[in-house]
């Protein structure tokens, strides 16, 4: 089947594959979120995040249950997680070197989303920036008019280096969907 296929691929550090994963199950997850938390910005944090966890962690998924479940089950610890830290208000990111290794996504190759946003003129394409959400703006902002890499944009807005990775995935797909309705 494709799906697994493209969780194999994923497995291995395919970008493409983890692209692919991101855009197939994003709505799922997002909906589902959106259903618990009756907050678009919530949904969307715990969204990100879970596709953050899922790709760092994705050696370790078991084909025997599906993959929207184990993403769903992701999505629920990170909005428990969440409620937790919001009681607390101490949050302290830890990483391990297994982990970034894990989700050491190459970011080099341009993907067709790139080509298509290059293509276009930079006032045209400011304005397609600016149908997006702030938050995706900032990082688009960051990677693109002030090149920063994602670590320097992590550092930045104070988010995890995966965080910045999945946010980007998803920016540069909203905006090559803005254009493509555009033309």
């Amino acid at each position: 089947m494709e799906i697994n296929k493209q969780i194999e691929k994923a497995k291995k550090g395919d970008q493409v594959a983890f692209t692919f994963l991101l855009d197939f199950y994003w709505n799922e997850v997002y909906g589902f979120m959106l259903k618990r938390t009756e907050n678009e910005t919530n949904a969307e944090d715990i969204t990100i995040e879970t596709f953050s966890k899922a790709f760092d962690k994705i050696a370790s998924y078991n084909p025997e249950f599906q993959f929207n479940t184990w993403l769903i089950a992701i999505a629920k610890n990170v909005h428990i997680d969440l409620l937790r830290k919001k009681k607390s208000s101490l949050f302290i990111e830890i990483t391990d070197d297994e982990d970034q290794q894990a989700y050491n996504i190459a970011d080099t190759t341009p993907s067709a989303e790139d080509e298509l946003i290059t293509e276009q003129n930079l006032s045209q394409l400011l304005q397609f920036i600016k149908e997006l959400k702030p938050h995706y703006q900032e990082v688009i902002q960051l990677r693109y008019f002030q090149e920063m890499s994602y670590q320097e944009i992590a550092n930045k807005i104070e988010e995890p280096l995966s965080n910045v990775k999945i946010k980007l995935l998803r920016a540069k797909k909203l905006l090559a969907e803005i254009i493509q309705d555009k033309r």
